[in-house]
Formats: structure tokens, C-alpha cells, sequence
């Protein structure tokens, strides 16, 4: 078969719900489950890591953040792997329920308080989380034709059940941890990690029952259907777990090299098998490639909501409502809320701009998210320089509008790379595309744990180091943002028609 035939193949005719393929809600709960557990714990890894192998120390915020960093950026590395995996061994059906077994281990052993423990649960959720989010993405692409005008939006659903577990998951583990097993001030982080690994066995069982509707898709490849690769595959995977756990113990320098010389690989990978699938296909992938670039970007900065943007909660932003304060942990529900409120609306605005042959190109939404991403780091220079008060505290208002504007630019990025990807990436390697996406994604994230171990300092976080961190994030994403816009066109005729 050709690529070009390969392009064309049909799903199977789904039964149709809510004006999308039935699969795509199964999926979208299991997500939901998945991201239930991901965000869930989000907000307490660096908080947790200063109050338990630090007492308290500020001191221990750099290293938190360097941690965290090297942590998410493990977490989307592996998907690289996993996509491999499931393109020509396990399929994604069986890739999917191995890495929610395994996340589900690594989630409940991080409740352990000892150090070497902790990390080693770290290295067991980054190793199940590869075989699981890259696979579960593109499954979603796999319910669509390319051709069905459906598909963006059937990615925007997709991508707000992520955030809907997103939302839920620090507004319950705050209230456990901060008000039914402890308090503001010693927070139970043992019942987070635990909540969050009840919630991804939530996630297996629900994908476990609810694959017979997908009618074949992800199955094992024709060429390589055995059960025991299940055995094999969880074996590599048990080998892979101390070897992740030896790269989060060499730290996020070192690893940004590490991750550095994978993308390199990975870029050759896809650029040789887009040459070899003709001229059209090796315009996509380079066009693929340097989004992916500029996604690097966007997620440095934007990923300081689960380090920086912690401790600047914590100890800068004047969270007391009278005698009440906001919780820590709810504030990683806003840009949930605010994907929640504002995803409908994009997606509106995508169509009218559509019909009106007016709808910004791939890189122009990209750029717009960039844009967006930076304005955010407008307002936080803006309340560290002028709105201080004299406690040394900045407005309640000012971190939570933070995170609405990023989402918006969150919007115009990541439920759109998840579709591009679908679209650009060689036929036969679109499992490894996405792992690509996600790779890129990981890259920006350890470099984030890096930028706020800067923002922090040796010594903990204060008004001028973060307002001299944040200054540097608005004038390079801004400036980042206004390049890709200019450029645009020049990428999208590499994408040959895609939209």
C-alpha cells in the first residue's frame, strides 16, 4: 500500500453521540481518570519535598523546582517510547492499560516518606505515564478521518476532559490534605499521593471495560500480535524504572543535554522517514519540527504553575479572605476552570473565523499562544513592581488572573499540537510523532524547573528575584510569539494545505 492510500484509510462507522463518535466520551473519561491523578499531585510535589527532606527550609525550594522540572520533563520524554512501543509491538490498546498499571504503582509508592522511596515512585509514574498519554492521544486522531472537518473539535473535547480532572483534582486533595487529615499549616501530603493512585486505578478500569467499543483500533500490529509481548514490554519497563530514577538523581542540568541529543535523534528519525515517503511528507515534518521548537518555549514559562508559581502562592501572594485562606492547592485549579470556561468559546470563534476564510494558519494560533502566555508574565511585573503591599504580599486577584490568560494561550496551542501532529507527522510513525510532541513539551518543562530554581534563588523566593525572572519570561515569549507570527506563512505552505 501507498502512503498516499495509507492517508486515506477510513475509521469504522462508529455510532455517533453528541454529534461525535461514541469512543471519543470512553476516552475522554479515561483521560479524565488519568489527569484526575496527574494534577491531583501536581501542586504538592514541591511543597511536599521542602516540608519533607528540607523541614520547612526555604533553602529547599531550588532544588523542589529542579526536581519537579526534571520530573515532568522524564514524564513527557517517555512518551517517545511509548509511542514507539505501541506503533510496532504492544498497540495502543495494550500500551494504555500496562502504563496505568504501572503509573497506578508509582502513585501510591510516592506516599512513602522517604527520599530514595519518593524518587523511585517518581521513576515509576514517568515510566507508565510514557506507554500511557502519547497512545491515548492518538487513539483520539484514530476516530477521524483526516479529511473530517470534525477532528479539532473532537481534540478540543477531548482536551477538556483533561482539564475536568484537572479542576476536580486539587480542589479535593487540597480539602483532604488541608482540612480533613491535616491542616493549612501541616498538610497531609500522604492522602494526595494515595487519592491520586485510587483515581488512575479508576482510569484502568474504565478504559479496561470501555475498549470493545472502539471496533479494532489500537490493537496489537498485524505483523506482531503476541500476548507475551505484554511480558516483554512490562520487563523492559521494570528495567527502565532505577535507570529513569538514575536521571532524576543527576539533575535537570545534566538532563536537559540528555534530552537534548533525543530530540536531535528523534527529529532524524522523522525526517528520514518523511524523505522517504516523498517531498510533501518531508515538507510536513519540517514544518512538525519547528513548531515543536517553539512549543519548547511556550512550555517553559507556562509550566511554572506546578513549581514557582507554588511557593509565589505561598509566600508572596496574600491569600487571606478575613480568616480564611485560599489554598495553595486550588489555585492549580483555575487554568482547569478557566480551559473549562473558555474552550467552547475558542472553539466558536475558530468556526466563525473559519467561514469567513479568515481562521489563523497552524503557526499563527501557536504564535497567539505564545503572545498570550507572555502577557501573563505582564501582569505578575506589574503587581511586583507596583502593587506590593507592605507586608511584602501581592493582590489575590493578580496570580489567579495569571493563570485565566495563560489558559487562553493554552488554548490556542496544545489541544491544536495535539491535532497537528495527527496531521503532519509520517504515516507510518504517528505514535512516534506524538512522542515527539510530547518530548519537545518535556524539554520545556525541565528547563522550566531549571528558570525556577533561578526565580527562587539558594535561599528561597523573593519580590525581586521573581520580578527579575518574570521580566526575562514576558520579553522572551512576547518576542518568541511575534517572530512565529511573521514567519507563519512561510510555514504553512511547508504544511501543504493542512489546517
Amino acid at each position: 500500500m501507498s502512503a498516499t492510500s495509507a492517508t486515506e484509510i477510513t475509521p469504522p462507522e462508529f455510532p455517533q453521540r453528541l454529534g461525535h463518535p461514541a469512543p471519543l466520551w470512553m476516552l475522554f473519561m479515561t483521560e479524565f481518570w488519568e489527569r484526575f491523578a496527574f494534577y491531583g499531585i501536581r501542586w504538592a510535589l514541591t511543597l511536599y519535598i521542602v516540608a519533607q527532606f528540607f523541614g520547612g527550609d526555604s533553602s529547599g525550594e531550588a532544588f523542589a523546582n529542579r526536581t519537579y522540572g526534571a520530573y515532568l520533563a522524564l514524564v513527557y520524554a517517555g512518551a517517545i517510547f511509548g509511542g514507539y512501543v505501541a506503533d510496532r509491538i504492544l498497540g495502543y490498546q495494550r500500551s494504555i492499560l500496562l502504563g496505568a498499571v504501572i503509573m497506578s504503582a508509582g502513585l501510591f509508592l510516592i506516599a512513602w516518606p522517604e527520599q530514595h522511596v519518593f524518587e523511585f515512585g517518581l521513576a515509576t509514574i514517568i515510566v507508565g505515564n510514557g506507554l500511557f498519554k502519547p497512545n491515548i492521544s492518538t487513539m483520539v486522531g484514530k476516530l477521524y478521518a483526516l479529511s473530517d472537518m470534525r477532528r479539532d473539535a473532537g481534540f478540543t473535547i477531548f482536551y477538556m476532559g483533561i482539564n475536568l480532572g484537572g479542576f476536580t483534582a486539587p480542589l479535593l486533595t487540597g480539602i483532604l490534605a488541608n482540612e480533613v487529615f491535616g491542616s493549612e499549616t501541616m498538610p497531609a501530603y500522604k492522602v494526595v499521593f494515595i487519592c491520586a493512585g485510587i483515581g488512575m486505578l479508576f482510569s484502568l478500569f474504565w478504559f479496561w471495560f470501555g475498549r470493545r467499543q472502539l471496533a479494532g483500533i489500537g490493537r496489537p500490529p498485524v505483523e506482531n500480535p503476541s500476548k507475551k509481548n505484554v511480558l516483554y514490554v512490562l520487563i523492559g519497563a521494570l528495567v527502565a524504572i532505577p535507570i529513569v530514577y538514575a536521571l532524576l538523581a543527576m539533575g535537570a542540568n545534566a538532563l536537559a543535554w540528555i534530552l537534548g541529543v533525543m530530540f536531535i535523534g528523534l527529529c532524524v528519525l522523522l525526517m528520514i522517514e518523511g524523505i522517504r515517503e516523498g517531498a510533501v511528507q518531508r515538507d510536513k515534518a519540517i514544518a512538525m519540527l519547528i513548531i515543536f521548537m517553539f512549543n519548547v518555549l511556550f512550555w517553559c514559562f507556562f509550566e511554572q504553575a506546578g513549581s514557582s508559581f507554588n511557593f509565589l502562592a505561598q509566600n508572596i501572594v496574600n491569600r487571606m479572605f478575613g480568616s480564611w485562606p485560599f489554598p495553595v492547592a486550588w489555585f492549580q485549579s483555575v487554568n482547569s476552570l478557566a480551559i473549562i470556561a473558555f474552550a467552547p468559546v475558542i472553539a466558536v470563534i475558530w468556526v466563525w473565523l473559519g467561514r469567513r476564510n479568515k481562521e489563523p494558519s497552524i503557526p499563527r494560533k501557536f504564535a497567539l499562544g505564545l503572545i498570550f502566555n507572555g502577557l501573563a508574565f505582564l501582569l505578575l511585573m506589574f503587581a511586583l513592581s507596583k502593587l506590593v503591599n507592605d507586608f511584602g504580599k501581592i493582590p489575590f486577584w493578580t496570580l489567579f488572573m495569571v493563570y485565566v490568560i495563560q489558559s487562553i494561550g493554552e488554548l490556542c496551542l496544545s489541544p491544536i499540537g495535539l491535532s497537528m501532529v495527527t496531521k503532519l507527522a509520517p504515516v507510518r510513525l504517528v505514535g512516534f510523532g506524538m512522542g515527539g510532541w510530547f518530548l519537545s513539551t518535556g524539554i520545556g518543562n525541565n528547563l522550566s524547573g531549571i528558570f525556577a530554581g533561578i526565580v527562587s534563588g539558594e535561599s528561597g523566593m523573593t519580590t525581586q528575584s521573581a520580578l527579575s525572572g518574570y521580566t526575562f519570561g514576558f520579553w522572551s515569549l512576547v518576542g518568541a510569539g511575534v517572530f512565529l507570527f511573521l514567519i507563519g506563512p512561510l510555514i504553512n505552505k511547508l504544511m501543504h494545505g493542512v489546517r
